[in-house]
């Protein structure tokens, strides 16, 4: 029986960044979709007026693309109400239940710092507004496998798993899914899947820029925790897990958590550290701070397919670009019939995922050169993977929690199975290896590699090398 849809939203932390920058953006792509036309009752701690807010609204708008709808962005506002109150107060969550008035299924948004997500749960709890209700929660659930299950109990205390939507807004991004589709809707690509001939698994996030004004926040979390244990850790997911029964949720969710289960526990030796120079004079950073900018870690998932393949993650800010991509490197041919093809420099055939800016796959085979030498060079088949008007993230998600459909959120297991992985490394480690800005991380890092191999360095250029095109993929 289909999930019922919610009939009203209640966003906690209305005054806050998150809201500004990514919720109202992405309720107004709703709202002019069709797909929004419920209350929306703000809640924060600030005593504004309606007014006050929709002044936010319409500025948070502005900023992020404009009206492009004047209709649908006057009936936006109109969905508006606001409650001022202190979360730790029962009579904020009695002025919540007064404005959502007649609606009775209502999906409650914590756009709030994690620390107050068992003090907002608790006091929806206390006023019977978790009945019938979902709550949407904002990584990181969490900063270790401890704290994870603390919330976890927490949360369960007055919502049913099913109605709690843990966001990881990487899991809703178009590249992102198209992954899972390539996997399990192209038949060729299983019998190359496996640890017969696939070399090893590069995934890279690498932004060109620093903490931008959140060294508060980094001080707190670190890469590991902000990027590697919950973005990087889902994709490797979805590229290693085995074809679900079927489409539902909870098969897909089933999948994924046995990945995370067989991952191998980190060791000191798999992880290197790194920190960009100039970041201990990031305001509210400590002068001594050993807290890490740069992560790479060497991961292996101890299942039939991968048994022996090394999964090499890394991401990092001031790096040399912007940009998300995986390499699937494959086995050079076992039989020698053109030595060059194994002995070439560089990797043998790969798979390319490219994820950001722009969504591509790449496939990289040799081909003969011209003349009557039997020598090759590799190039690549190119598809772009880019469409117009797509969804953005935090509309898919919000649009997906209202409906009741859990697919594009994480489940308790697999949070806690994903923890697990990395609580060895969370305390012990050596100290942050420094690295000079718009670089590719401290150079230790390719220490954690197989002899020979290399790290791929995505580039701010769409294509690698030369090669077919073929658009529309």
């Amino acid at each position: 029986m289909p999930a019922s849809r919610s009939d009203a939203l209640v966003l906690f932390g209305a005054t806050g960044d998150l809201a500004e920058k990514m919720t109202f953006p992405a309720l107004y792509a709703m709202v002019k979709r069709g797909t929004l036309n419920v209350p929306v009752i703000g809640v924060a701690h600030p005593n504004w007026s309606l007014e006050r807010l929709h002044k936010r609204v319409t500025a948070s708008i502005t900023r992020s693309g404009g009206i492009d709808d004047p209709r649908a962005f006057r009936r936006f506002l109109s969905l508006f109400r606001y409650v001022s109150g202190d979360y730790n107060d029962p009579a904020t969550y009695a002025a919540i239940k007064r404005a959502l008035g007649r609606a009775r299924r209502p999906a409650h948004y914590l756009a709030i710092p994690p620390a107050l997500f068992p003090t907002v749960v608790r006091g929806l709890g206390a006023a019977s507004l978790g009945r019938n209700a979902r709550v949407i929660v904002e990584k990181p659930f969490g900063r270790d496998l401890t704290s994870a299950r603390q919330l976890n109990r927490v949360a369960h205390s007055v919502f049913p798993e099913n109605a709690i939507f843990r966001i990881d807004h990487f899991l809703a991004k178009e590249a992102i899914m198209n992954i899972l589709y390539f996997r399990f809707a192209n038949s060729f690509l299983e019998s190359f899947w496996n640890h017969h001939y696939v070399a090893s698994v590069q995934i890279t996030l690498a932004e060109a820029f620093g903490v931008n004004g959140r060294g508060a926040f980094y001080e707190t979390a670190g890469c590991l925790r902000d990027v590697v244990q919950n973005h990087l850790f889902q994709i490797v997911a979805l590229l290693a897990m085995e074809p679900p029964a079927s489409r539902e949720a909870a098969a897909m969710h089933a999948e994924k958590t046995k990945v995370f289960r067989a991952m191998r526990p980190l060791a000191p030796g798999d992880v290197v550290r790194g920190q960009y120079h100039g970041y201990r004079e990031e305001k509210a950073v400590a002068k001594n701070s050993d807290v890490e900018t740069f992560c790479a870690l060497r991961l292996f998932i101890n299942s039939r397919r991968w048994q022996g393949v090394p999964w090499y993650l890394r991401s990092g800010k001031y790096l040399a670009a912007t940009a998300t991509e995986v390499l699937v490197a494959l086995k050079p041919p076992s039989w020698q019939l053109f030595p060059d093809a194994r002995l070439a420099a560089g990797p043998a055939n790969y798979l390319r995922f490219r994820l950001s800016p722009d969504s591509a796959i790449a496939l990289a085979a040799r081909v003969k050169m011209a003349g009557k030498i039997f020598a090759g060079e590799q190039r690549e088949l190119y598809l772009s993977a880019e469409r117009p008007g797509q969804e953005a993230p935090y509309e898919r998600l919000l649009t997906a929690a209202m409906n009741g459909d859990t697919a594009l959120f994480t489940r308790e297991d697999a949070v806690e199975a994903a923890w697990a992985v990395v609580a060895p490394v969370l305390n012990n480690h050596r100290r942050v290896f420094p690295y000079r800005r718009r670089g590719w991380g401290p150079k230790a890092a390719g220490a954690i590699l197989a002899p020979g191999a290399s790290w791929h360095n995505p580039s701010s250029r769409h294509r690698v090398g030369a090669g077919a095109r073929a658009e529309g993929a």
